[in-house]
C-alpha cells in the first residue's frame, strides 16, 4: 500500500558571519572554537542528506579560515551529507576560503566574491615618537624578535620574510580553490584569479568561483521543493555576551578593534 503522505524534506541551515579571528576582550569574533558546536549539529541532524551554510565575511585570520574549512568537510565526510553554501554581503578571502568547504556554492549578484590572496598592514611611528620626546626600549634574546618594529626603520630582510610567510600562506589558499573548484574554474591565470581580486557575484559564476545565482530559501526550494522545511541551526548569545553588545565600551583598545574591523569590511566596499 503506497503512503499518500510525502516525506517532509528538512534542511539544516548555519549561519557564519563576522570577522574570521579574535577581536578583543569583549568582541567574539568567527572562529573554530565559537562555532565547532552549532556546526556539529547542523550535521549530526539525521533527517537530511544536506546542510545549507550562509556566509557574510570579509575574512580575517588564515588559520582560523583553514580550521572552520576542515571542519566542515570533516562533517561532512563523516556523516555523508552535501553542503550548499551561500555567499550574503561578502564571502572574500577568508570568508571565501570557507566558501570553497562547499560542494556547491551560490551568491547574490551583488555578493562580492573572491579576494584570493594574503595581506598584512601597519604603521609606521619612528618620527612621532621622536617628535613627542619619547624614547623607546626594547630588549631581546633572538635577533629576529623584534622583526618588522612599527617604532623603527623597516628592515629589508624582515620585509622579505613576511613576503615568504605570505607566499606560503598564498600557495595554500590556492590549492583549496582548486581542489574545492576544479575544472569549474575559467583560466585562472587570464582572468587573475589567484591575485588577490575580487568581483561581484555575476562575474563570479562566469569565472567559476560560484554555481549559480540566489539566496539560501530561493535555491532550497528549487531544489527540493516549495515545502522544503529550512531549520536554522543559531548560536545563542550568553546574557553577558547580550549585555556587552548592547553597550558600548569606550576604552582605546576597544576604540583600534572597531576601527581595525571596520577597515577589513571597507575594503570591499561596506
Amino acid at each position: 500500500m503506497f503512503s499518500i503522505f510525502k516525506k517532509k524534506i528538512i534542511v539544516p541551515h548555519v549561519r557564519l558571519t563576522g570577522i574570521i579571528g579574535n577581536l578583543g576582550r569583549f568582541r567574539q569574533g568567527m572562529d573554530l572554537a565559537s562555532q565547532q558546536d552549532i556546526l556539529k549539529k547542523a550535521f549530526a541532524f539525521k533527517k537530511s542528506k544536506n546542510v545549507a551554510i550562509s556566509i557574510n565575511s570579509p575574512g580575517g585570520s588564515p588559520v582560523q579560515s583553514h580550521l572552520i574549512y576542515s571542519y566542515i568537510r570533516q562533517l561532512a565526510e563523516k556523516n555523508k551529507k552535501k553542503v550548499i553554501v551561500f555567499a550574503e554581503d561578502v564571502a572574500a578571502s577568508g570568508g571565501y576560503f570557507i566558501a570553497c568547504a562547499g560542494d556547491e556554492i551560490y551568491a547574490n549578484s551583488s555578493s562580492i566574491i573572491g579576494s584570493i590572496g594574503v595581506i598584512s598592514a601597519s604603521f609606521g611611528f619612528k618620527d612621532l615618537i621622536k617628535k613627542i620626546g619619547v624614547e623607546r626600549r626594547v630588549y631581546t634574546a633572538g635577533k629576529n624578535k623584534s622583526t618588522l618594529d612599527p617604532f623603527v626603520d623597516e628592515k629589508a630582510e624582515d620585509v622579505q620574510r613576511l613576503k615568504n610567510i605570505q607566499l606560503e600562506l598564498h600557495a595554500d589558499f590556492i590549492k583549496i580553490v582548486q581542489s574545492s573548484r576544479g575544472a569549474k574554474l575559467k583560466d585562472p591565470e587570464k582572468n587573475n584569479i589567484f591575485t588577490g581580486e575580487f568581483w561581484t557575484g555575476k562575474t563570479a559564476k562566469k569565472l567559476g568561483l560560484i554555481d549559480g545565482i540566489g539566496n539560501a530559501e530561493q535555491i532550497l526550494r528549487e531544489k527540493f521543493g516549495e515545502k522544503v522545511i529550512i531549520k536554522k541551526f543559531e548560536k545563542q548569545k550568553s546574557f553577558i555576551s547580550k549585555k556587552l553588545s548592547s553597550s558600548i565600551d569606550y576604552n582605546i583598545e576597544s576604540f583600534i578593534n572597531i576601527l581595525e574591523e571596520r577597515a577589513i569590511w571597507q575594503r570591499f566596499g561596506l
